[in-house]
């Protein structure tokens, strides 16, 4: 569809290596483009883009779900057991439930995303009423979709300092990014008052190590790129605008992908503290990609077990399961195998990005956002050669499918060994 002439804003087809990227990108709510979003592609183009953008961000799996319930169709066990998985969730009893919580939960935050631009931006702005809804909505989708799609060539720079803008953007971003069933125990979450404290009602352990970590990661992002770039791209700011600049920037690397700074002059410091960020991503169960912050969270507190001499993975009065952490590891290496491998293959066809400074940084930096589906560049991503785009769109898919999915995908599966060999200690480190 992207490739038919209606779709550009000069009825020429923008070939079929970018139009298989950028449908990759919309996809897997990356954002990385080769062609400018609101420039070349027209209205047509522009609304297959947001329904990429908005399947993507729900899952296929969610909406081939909802649509086989409202055709009437009865779902297999083995079908439930899919969408359990895919939500997190322990039981299948009440997902018919559930998957129209999600649904409604979507389009209504959406919906409030997009009537908030519209009025802010009918306040500000000189645009006619029909535009100012169209960019609205569609950046409102794009944000909470964590998908970084814009429709203004320099992303929101434009919006600098519009700290109304930013909130409303930034809110969508944290909300999608955190996870469906994060939101589900919100009812839950009630106060008391015992022995003169405040005593908050138990919400489940997930929630609280998503909760935690996203913080964390905010606040540490954020004084990272106020103490990095403070005399470099933050340089003239009020102490407020710094303030600002630095909170919605440590936001969007959490694979949202929208940049009010110009990625490519940011210093090489900040540069790989970003991609620390897009490395972890979002929650599990949410419209990001990344290792999720519950596997980041889970192996920092592995290793605080493991330099304590502790033999359990405590975490908030709850043991966590080997075999949950287990899975984390391999996550966490699958995951750095694929940046790696990315990153490696780039440096070897990407002749012509070898000529800048800090190439190497800019290749690096490329794979992780492609992997953390992000969308953030230093600006190399339209000058890739057609070998160097079918890599990155390699990366996107595995970045939103997930590397242990697709590895459980592929292997072959094996019996259970009846046997075990005999153990011989080896020296490591």
């Amino acid at each position: 569809m992207l490739s038919l002439p209606i779709s550009t804003a000069g009825n020429q087809s923008p070939g079929i290596i970018d139009s298989l990227f950028t449908a990759t990108s919309a996809t897997c709510v990356t954002g990385l483009i080769v062609k400018d979003t609101g420039s070349f592609f027209s209205p047509f183009g522009r609304l297959v883009i947001l329904c990429l953008i908005q399947a993507g961000g729900l899952g296929i799996m969610t909406f081939s779900t909802m649509f086989a319930i409202l055709l009437g169709r009865k779902l297999s066990i083995s079908h439930n057991m899919t969408i359990k998985s895919a939500l997190g969730q322990t039981r299948i009893e009440g997902l018919r439930r559930l998957i129209f919580y999600i649904i409604a939960f979507t389009f209504c935050v959406e919906a409030i995303g997009t009537i908030s631009l519209y009025f802010r931006w009918r306040a500000t702005t000189g645009w006619s009423a029909l535009l100012t809804l169209e960019r609205a909505l569609f950046h409102a989708v794009s944000a909470f979709c964590n998908a970084g799609f814009s429709l203004f060539r320099n992303s929101l720079s434009g919006f600098a300092s519009d700290w109304v803008t930013l909130t409303i953007v930034g809110a969508l971003i944290i909300i999608g990014g955190m996870g469906f069933i994060v939101f589900l125990d919100i009812p839950k979450l009630k106060f008391w008052r015992q022995d003169r404290r405040l005593i908050a009602s138990r919400v489940s352990l997930q929630t609280k190590i998503v909760v935690l970590v996203t913080l964390l990661l905010i606040i540490a992002g954020a004084l990272g790129i106020y103490f990095l770039e403070n005399n470099s791209a933050l340089y003239g700011m009020s102490f407020a605008e710094k303030a600002r600049t630095c909170l919605f920037t440590s936001i969007t690397p959490r694979t949202a992908g929208f940049n009010i700074l110009n990625t490519a002059t940011l210093r090489p410091a900040t540069l790989f503290m970003l991609i620390i960020l897009m490395f972890i991503g979002a929650s599990p169960g949410s419209t990001g990609g990344g290792i999720k912050t519950v596997t980041f969270g889970i192996v920092v507190a592995a290793l605080y077990s493991m330099f304590r001499n502790e033999d359990r993975i405590n975490l908030f009065g709850r043991t966590i399961p080997k075999e949950t952490y287990r899975r984390a590891a391999v996550i966490i290496f699958l995951a750095l195998c694929v940046v790696v491998g990315s990153t490696f293959l780039l440096s070897a066809t990407e002749s012509a990005a070898a000529q800048s400074s800090h190439y190497f940084l800019g290749i690096l930096f490329e794979s992780t956002s492609a992997f953390g589906t992000v969308g953030l560049s230093t600006g190399i991503t339209p000058n890739l050669t057609p070998i160097g785009k079918l890599i990155i769109m390699l990366t996107m898919f595995v970045g939103r499918v997930g590397p242990l999915t697709l590895a459980l995908a592929i292997a072959m599966r094996r019996g259970k060994t009846v046997f075990r060999y005999p153990e011989e200690t080896l020296m490591v480190g």
